[in-house]
C-alpha cells in the first residue's frame, strides 16, 4: 500500500488498515471510536486522553457500520504510532504519530446511517421532557443518550408492548420491572426512572462502555457475557447503531456540541 493513498468512501481508513495489517485471519476486528474535545477519531486501540468505545467489525462484512455519524464527506489522515510496544493506527494526530496515508470518508447526510439501521427520525424534545432531564441528572447519565434510547425503544409511546414482553417508554423487560420495583410499567415516570437506573447499573458493570451497555439493554446481560462482548445478532447491532445515530441528533437538539471528526 503506498502512502498518501486515497481511500474509497465505503471503508474508513482504519478498518482497511486493520484488515491489511493483521498477521492471521480472524472473524472480526475491534475498532475504537474515540471522542475528545467534541471531535471523533477511529483507532485500532484506545486513545490516551479520549473516551473510547469498542466496536467489532466482521471481516466479511459487505458494508461496514457508520462509526462517524452523519458528517457528510470529509478528508483526513491515518496516523501510525507506537503504543505499549505495538503499532497502532488512528485518525487523530497524537504525540509521536507518523502520517501513514490520507483518506476520504463519506457518511450519510440523513437516514439510515447504514443498511439495517432503519428509520432514525428527528429528535423529539417535548415528550416527558422534565422526566428525562430529572432522571438523567439523578443517575448521572447524558440526557441526550437517555432520550436516544427511549426514542429507539418506543418512540416515547408509553403504551408500547413488544412481542417479547417489553413495556412502556423505556421498554422494560419483566425481570427489570421486578428488579426495580416498578408497579406500573406503562407509567412514564416509573418507566423512565427504572430505565435510567438500569442503564446506570449497566454502565457501572461495563466500566462506562456505552456500546456494551446498549448491547445488554437490548439482548440481556447474560447474552453479552456468553459472547464476551456485543452478540452477533443483527437486531442488536442495528439497535446500537440506531441509538448512536440518534444520540448525535439529540446532543445537537439539546444545544450540546456536535462531535466532529478529528482531521
Amino acid at each position: 500500500m503506498s502512502q498518501l493513498q486515497p481511500m474509497s468512501h465505503r471503508w474508513t481508513a482504519v478498518l482497511v488498515v486493520a484488515a491489511l495489517m493483521a498477521a492471521a485471519p480472524v472473524e472480526a476486528r475491534t475498532v475504537w471510536r474515540c471522542v475528545k474535545g467534541g471531535t471523533v477519531s477511529l483507532s485500532t486501540a484506545p486513545e490516551p486522553g479520549s473516551t473510547c468505545e469498542a466496536r467489532e467489525i466482521a471481516d466479511g462484512a459487505v458494508q461496514t457500520p457508520n462509526l462517524w455519524g452523519s458528517m457528510g464527506v470529509f478528508s483526513g489522515v491515518l496516523y501510525e504510532r507506537e503504543q505499549d510496544g505495538v503499532l497502532v493506527y488512528g485518525t487523530r494526530r497524537l504525540p509521536g504519530a507518523r502520517e501513514y496515508l490520507r483518506f476520504t470518508a463519506q457518511t450519510p447526510p440523513g437516514e439510515p446511517a447504514h443498511e439495517g439501521l432503519g428509520k432514525v427520525g428527528a429528535p423529539q424534545l417535548k415528550p416527558h421532557s422534565a422526566l428525562f432531564a430529572a432522571n438523567a441528572k439523578t443517575y448521572g447519565l447524558d440526557e441526550a443518550w437517555l432520550r436516544a434510547i427511549a426514542h429507539a425503544e418506543s418512540g416515547f409511546d408509553a403504551t408500547a408492548v413488544s412481542p417479547k414482553g417489553a413495556r412502556g417508554v423505556m421498554q422494560l423487560m419483566p425481570d427489570v420491572i421486578a428488579d426495580y420495583g416498578v408497579v406500573d410499567p406503562d407509567a412514564p415516570a416509573e418507566s423512565i426512572r427504572a430505565g435510567a437506573r438500569h442503564l446506570r447499573g449497566l454502565l457501572r458493570r461495563y466500566d462506562g462502555d456505552r456500546t456494551l451497555a446498549l448491547a445488554a439493554y437490548n439482548a440481556g446481560i447474560g447474552t453479552v457475557t456468553r459472547f464476551d462482548g456485543v452478540p452477533p445478532y443483527a437486531e442488536t447491532r442495528a439497535y446500537i447503531d440506531k441509538v448512536q445515530a440518534l444520540y448525535v441528533r439529540y446532543r445537537a437538539a439539546l444545544g450540546n456540541p456536535i462531535e466532529r471528526p478529528e482531521i
